[in-house]
């Protein structure tokens, strides 16, 4: 795998020794049967727990490794996961993305009871916000919480939800009305043994992980469980994604480095007309595309994940651009990289056929790629119209 990106000066010595110490680790892990998505999810969070590593989801203070959330150090995580392990890196990110609401707006007493737990791999996280009629549209959320004296009744469904199902914490959304659309929505911390709340699904998908569609009925979720403030349940949404939307980038980059290194060991290898398949022209035209798709995404998640670290500024924008660059690339890589093996690359076993089935999630996750787009568009038509406002003052 190639590192060189984490010398660059967006990132730092720590950085670079945090790859190793992973990359080192990854290759050493012993095989686990990813059969039992469950079981192996729970194997992986409980092996990146005992190895130190999950310390990265959380802060210091509450059993973390550093001050606060690093996102260089988050997407450096995950490129290197990725590149070894696509259930590894899922387990990783989501320890990290299903706390991330509570790091930012929870007590101080949930943060106590709930992150030294996810950062020991003791318990599994999950964040839930997408539903049935509510995806990209999050407006459009129909799952409702009502205030009950000291107690708000929790009715609803989620779905697309990650480890739902073998979660023991989840960060749910709700609609409790403090005004129209995204502004009147709030965020909650549930335990599946809370009365009312039910897996009323299991969800199979193209590269499998745990997921379900869950179902609250009249679920009592104490006031106390409420992350922040009514009614800031969209802003806390937002800022985790903004957080974790740049690693989702690093991990799409390190797919893509490993179907890099997978397509340059068959080319070298596959005999073809008396030659490699490395020793034509078209070949080393496609591998050459395909460094510089690697390239490009690499260093607009660094920028995206620097500029939050370093300069700490909104990165709604960069993390948007890192996202939806990232991952098409590495669409495109693998791909090319499959192509290459040709019938043997979509053969069940090849790495290759499993990073196909690996990239394809992240193009939509987390904001689709036409999403991201919008995003980019929005903040660059805000960003000038503030331009324009200001050259006329």
């Amino acid at each position: 795998m190639d590192r060189s990106c984490f010398d660059l000066p967006f990132y730092g010595p720590e950085h670079r020794q945090l790859s190793d110490a992973i990359f080192d680790w990854a290759s050493a892990m012993p095989g686990i049967d990813h059969h039992d998505t469950d079981a192996a999810c729970r194997k992986l969070v409980a092996a990146l727990g005992k190895a130190g590593f999950l310390r990265y989801c959380v802060p210091a203070e509450y059993g973390g490794a550093l001050p606060e959330l690093d996102s260089r150090s988050l997407c450096i995580a995950r490129e290197t996961l990725a590149y070894h392990d696509g259930l590894a890196d899922f387990a990783f990110a989501m320890q990290g993305l299903g706390s991330g609401a509570i790091t930012l707006s929870g007590s101080d007493e949930m943060k106590r009871r709930v992150l030294p737990k996810v950062a020991s791999g003791e318990w599994i996280a999950a964040f839930a916000l997408t539903e049935p009629e509510a995806g990209s549209d999050v407006g459009a959320m129909a799952c409702d919480a009502r205030l009950d004296g000291d107690h708000y009744v929790l009715n609803g469904e989620k779905t697309w939800i990650s480890n739902g199902g073998i979660a023991d914490v989840y960060c749910v959304f709700a609609r409790t009305g403090e005004a129209p659309g995204t502004r009147g929505l709030s965020a909650f911390v549930v335990t599946p043994d809370m009365p009312g709340f039910e897996i009323a699904e299991r969800l199979e998908v193209i590269a499998p992980h745990p997921l379900a569609r869950l179902r609250f009925t009249d679920l009592k979720v104490p006031v106390g469980n409420r992350l922040g403030a009514a009614g800031e349940g969209f802003k806390i949404a937002m800022r985790t994604l903004d957080i974790f939307r740049s690693s989702v980038a690093a991990a799409a980059t390190g797919f893509a480095r490993r179907a890099l290194d997978e397509g340059l060991a068959h080319a070298r290898g596959r005999a073809m007309f008396g030659h490699t398949l490395a020793d034509f022209q078209i070949t080393q035209a496609k591998l050459g595309e395909m460094a510089t798709d690697i390239d490009a995404a690499a260093l607009l998640v660094a920028r995206a994940a620097w500029k939050r670290d370093v300069q700490q500024q909104p990165t709604t924008r960069e993390a948007a651009m890192a996202k939806m660059t990232a991952t098409e690339n590495a669409q495109r890589v693998i791909d090319a990289a499959l192509q290459m093996h040709g019938g043997q690359g979509v053969r069940v076993g090849v790495k290759v056929e499993s990073l196909y089935r690996e990239i394809r999630a992240l193009r939509i996750y987390e904001g689709a790629t036409e999403v991201q787009k919008l995003i980019v568009a929005r903040e660059l038509l805000k960003q000038t119209g503030q331009r324009d406002e200001a050259g006329a003052a």
